[in-house]
């Protein structure tokens, strides 16, 4: 059993100065180390500059803000957090349950691969967002100002191709769409690395789920009620899935039984994060372990958050932090037990 920690940010600034600030705190962190044994020295930037231009070019501001935050090269923090020709991904799960009224997801993988940071930012030209930072500058999941929530769920790396990360497309969305028809169109135009589910709300009641690879989007629209998990449900695309997904065949049976439950959004948070739950996991060596829930109700701008295994839940009015009312700063602290 092992403690461990997120520092929760906020920034209200132009998009270089988040970068810079950003950079100031990671600068001695040991994310660096990790994100430098995991990304590739050299990137295409001229490829990774034209697809930032055309679907989010301030976040380029923001990265030259990173740069010169950490005192490096912009070609160096471009390899180091742009999300652009990324190695190969393994494993890694999710789970989320999309309704019209809120949405609730977990996210599993290892500590060692977290970047430990969950921010709330709002840019001068970008939406103002939350959510937990993946490779700094993307997000592992989140909701921006207005009401669109979604989240990542790796299915495989079947025609793997140099493209942007899910994390970096999440980002995208969430700083520039505000429904999901918007996100929808932009998440069909991103050119995605690898396959990977997205599930989305927003604060009209609309709910999907994207099921992205490199060479095909599909949509999946839900009524009231969806789950999303780790496996392409359409019949085009299935044959990309993992060879093996009872896991995620299971979670997702497990998620629609609790259709009928007519749970509240707190109940569901509550649901998610226990550790006696069948979608919390605690596998964190094969790279299978809740690490965090994350959820957002749209009727009152509601965000429920918290670390595995942690007493603190950080709750936030979304709309009044973004109307200038900003939280105490925070810390989370959790717990990471093994299984034996």
């Amino acid at each position: 059993m092992s403690k461990f920690s997120v520092s929760v940010h906020q920034i209200r600034d132009n998009s270089f100065n988040i970068g810079v600030k950003m950079g100031q705190f990671i600068k001695n962190k040991p994310i660096l180390k990790m994100l430098e044994s995991i990304t590739k020295p050299e990137i295409d930037y001229k490829d990774m500059e034209s697809i930032y231009s055309d679907f989010a070019p301030h976040l380029l501001c923001e990265l030259d803000g990173l740069a010169q935050g950490l005192e490096i090269s912009p070609n160096k923090a471009a390899s180091l957090f742009s999300g652009y020709d990324v190695p190969k991904t393994e494993a890694m799960g999710c789970s989320a349950v999309i309704t019209k009224d809120y949405y609730v997801r977990n996210y599993d993988f290892s500590p060692v691969l977290y970047d430990k940071v969950f921010s709330l930012i709002q840019p001068e030209t970008s939406f103002a967002s939350a959510g937990y930072n993946l490779q700094i500058l993307g997000r592992h999941d989140g909701v921006n100002e207005e009401g669109l929530v979604l989240g990542l769920h790796f299915v495989s790396n079947s025609d793997y191709a140099i493209g942007i990360s899910p994390w970096t497309a999440i980002r995208m969305v969430l700083d520039k769409c505000s429904s999901i028809d918007d996100a929808i169109y932009m998440l069909k135009k991103i050119p995605h690395s690898a396959c990977y589910n997205f599930s989305l709300g927003d604060k009209t009641g609309n709910i999907a789920e994207v099921e992205a690879s490199p060479e095909k989007v599909i949509v999946r629209n839900g009524q009231s009620f969806m789950s999303c998990v780790n496996h392409f449900q359409d019949d085009m695309i299935k044959n990309k899935n993992r060879i093996s997904i009872e896991g995620s065949i299971l979670r997702n049976d497990y998620l629609l039984s609790l259709k009928d439950k007519n749970y509240t959004h707190r109940q569901m948070f509550d649901n998610f994060k226990s550790i006696h739950s069948p979608v919390f996991f605690t596998d964190y060596n094969n790279l299978f372990g809740t690490l965090h829930t994350f959820s957002y109700s749209y009727n009152d701008s509601r965000i429920l958050t918290t670390i595995a295994q942690s007493s603190q839940v950080l709750d936030i009015n979304f709309q009044n932090w973004v109307d200038g009312e900003n939280i105490n700063d925070y810390i989370l602290q959790g717990v990471i037990e093994e299984s034996l």
